[in-house]
């Protein structure tokens, strides 16, 4: 007696499935990309870039210096005076460690900036997608996913928007 209602009911959700899987929208959007190639982004890299260009170009240098200044101690320490040697590696082991200081502080500099940056355009970027998703009545907009339907991606059209203002 019980299996001929639930043999219905199964049979019922199974004719009603697809008219309602028709009414649903769904749309996916790729943030990395989003981020990677969208108006603010760029801008927002090319500033950092800027920004930090003098510390990076100082960097390069410090970093030539001490290399350098290894050279130097490698051709030359077999032959100079103990006193001078020990002093050269004390001076070369100084400036390595005051390389690794400075290239840590611009490494949590530049990170630190570059979070500001992408928070700010973050919320942009999900401002946007909210409104794309209410004009266009979707029901849900998906941002990771295993697999997506090119048909289903909307990124196009969120860094177009993204350009627009």
């Amino acid at each position: 007696m019980i299996v001929k209602p639930l043999f219905s009911l199964i049979l019922a959700a199974g004719l009603m499935a697809p008219a309602l899987a028709q009414d649903i929208k769904i749309g996916f959007v790729n943030l990395d990309r989003i981020l990677r190639e969208s108006g603010p982004a760029v801008k927002a890299t090319k500033k950092l870039e800027k920004e930090f260009a003098i510390r990076e170009t100082d960097l390069k240098k410090l970093t030539d210096q001490v290399r350098g200044r290894q050279t130097d101690l490698d051709k030359g320490g077999l032959t100079m005076p103990e006193t001078d040697r020990r002093n050269k590696e004390r001076e070369l082991v100084k400036l390595q460690q005051d390389l690794a200081r400075i290239q840590r502080e611009f490494r949590e500099d530049l990170n630190g900036r570059r979070n500001e940056e992408l928070s700010g355009i973050q919320e942009r970027v999900y401002n946007t997608i909210q409104q794309i998703a209410a004009a266009e009545k979707f029901d849900a907009i998906l941002q990771e996913a295993v697999y997506i339907n090119p048909k289903l991606d909307i990124t196009d059209k969120v860094i177009k928007a993204l350009a627009e203002k």
